[in-house]
């Protein structure tokens, strides 16, 4: 299933009892945070939020506010058009095992499945709704003040848009890439662009150094929601954002160009900014209450210059806010790591599950279980897991049996306990660290840890024979589930 318009997703969470509609003035500044904060440590992570009249310095924004869009399980099935995000992780699972077909079923299977693909493959148009109302900033009364941007938390300095999808493309193949760098805005046609050193756009950003040449910028807000969920997606290196957006949505998505630059952008998102960065132009963005639970530090980042603004007639402005766990991106990071786990275990066969737990907001803590057979594999899976991609910042990675549910904590945290030597069981790497990690002694690099609580075996010098679990046998349990059931005691 696949959204025409951001409000086309808003109506469909109504009708599904997931949004709150608040018709009273709410402030952008810090006032939306604490309300949206409040829903998101909600169990479940509680309900979406539309602010219909947000204030900007007191004056109603003509744009209502939405936000904790995609904070639950459900609702980011929901923006997905699926029952489970485990059904987008079995279609990519069947897209990487596919083999010759040995049947009439299995040969139709392959062919809807190729299909998807087909759907993946992006269309150029000539417009589309995005470009309902253009605003060209040089000579218009428009511009970045107008957006109902918001001020999160007390100690920000300033307000930040905080849910951009970011375009830009490698001068020399024109490879695009889509991500998610917070934006700070300086002023009515200027805002930081936060691509820290490891991102795509500031690999894109040195070549443009290099040639001493303005770089091309798009920032779109809304619009499909599978868009979003691109952009904010662990993929490889090299695969295109819309595509896997096609994929998602099982539709094409429709390209157009931009009114002041070449670059293409889904023609139904409700805002696009566009403008350029000048390489080498550095400016101080920050502090940031960031999705670490902390105040991210004011360092120079890249200038963003608005050019022109387009959006809908009725556009729809959608926001998140990050901060102490868990967050609406606890939920988008869990769905991330659902769907891309049959990736993984291409690369590794031995895994069986993986999960982030909240409390290691992304990057700090990562829980994994493994068919083990032998000698050391945990360090072959951890030292592996350290060499893909985003997962260079992994602080700690926990290997665990796969009879160990890595959802649950609490079980993690038993079997760390009980199977870990830590002398023996323990290892340490220096590697690239998240540049918001405030702990490291220097920033950009630090050092990881590793933790095998797996079952020791002979050849990893154990041989006093490992203990069997305590657990009641299955057909007790039965009996006994039975019994409790004809009682009613459940």
């Amino acid at each position: 299933m696949s959204y025409d318009s951001f409000a086309a997703f808003i109506k469909k969470l109504d009708q599904a009892g997931e949004l709150l509609r608040i018709a009273q003035p709410v402030a952008t500044e810090l006032e939306i945070t604490e309300i949206a904060d409040r829903q998101m440590k909600t169990k479940g992570g509680g309900k979406a939020l539309l602010f219909e009249q947000p204030t900007i310095d007191g004056r109603v924004s003509k744009f209502p506010v939405a936000i904790n869009t995609m904070g639950s399980d459900k609702r980011i099935s929901l923006a997905l058009g699926i029952a489970s995000v485990d059904e987008l992780a079995h279609q990519m699972q069947a897209i990487l095992k596919a083999k010759p077909p040995n049947s009439l079923q299995e040969g139709w299977g392959l062919f809807r499945q190729g299909i998807d693909l087909l759907h993946a493959r992006p269309r150029k148009v000539s417009s589309g709704p995005c470009k309902e109302v253009i605003h060209r900033i040089a000579g218009s009364k428009f511009s970045l003040d107008d957006l109902p941007v918001l001020r999160c938390w007390p100690n920000d300095g300033g307000r930040f848009i905080t849910l951009p999808n970011v375009y830009t493309e490698d001068p020399d193949n024109g490879q695009r890439n889509v991500g998610m760098y917070r934006m700070q805005i300086f002023d009515k046609a200027t805002t930081g662009m936060h691509w820290q050193v490891h991102k795509v756009g500031a690999r894109h950003g040195k070549r443009y150094y290099e040639r001493n040449e303005p770089m091309p910028v798009a920032v779109c807000l809304g619009g499909d929601p599978a868009y979003t969920f691109a952009a904010t997606a662990p993929l490889p290196d090299g695969l295109d954002e819309i595509l896997f957006a096609g994929f998602a949505r099982k539709k094409s998505v429709d390209l157009v160009k931009c009114e002041t630059n070449d670059l293409r952008v889904p023609a139904d998102v409700d805002f696009v900014i566009e403008g350029y960065v000048q390489p080498g132009e550095l400016r101080n963005e920050g502090p940031f209450g960031d999705h670490t639970g902390f105040y991210t530090a004011i360092d120079p980042y890249p200038v963003f210059h608005v050019t022109a603004i387009t959006h809908r007639k009725d556009a729809v402005y959608p926001a998140t806010i990050v901060g102490i766990p868990p967050m609406e991106d606890f939920y988008l990071g869990d769905a991330s790591v659902r769907i891309f786990l049959p990736v993984f275990k291409l690369n590794f066969p031995e895994i069986v599950d993986m999960a982030l737990p909240a409390e290691g907001v992304f990057h700090n803590l990562v829980f994994v279980s493994i068919r083990k057979q032998y000698p050391y594999q945990a360090y072959k899976v951890m030292h592996g897991l350290w060499g893909m991609g985003q997962m260079m910042f992994s602080k700690y990675i926990v290997v665990l049996d796969e009879d160990c549910d890595v959802h649950n904590t609490s079980e993690v945290l038993f079997h760390l306990c009980a199977n870990t030597d830590p002398q023996r069981d323990t290892t340490f790497i220096k590697n690239p660290s998240d540049s918001l990690d405030h702990a490291p002694t220097l920033p950009n690099i630090g050092s990881h840890m590793g933790f095998d609580a797996t079952r020791k075996l002979p050849g990893e010098g154990y041989h006093r024979g490992w203990p069997t679990l305590v657990r009641m046998d299955e057909a007790t349990r039965e009996r006994v589930s039975q019994k409790l059931k004809e009682w009613g005691v459940e």
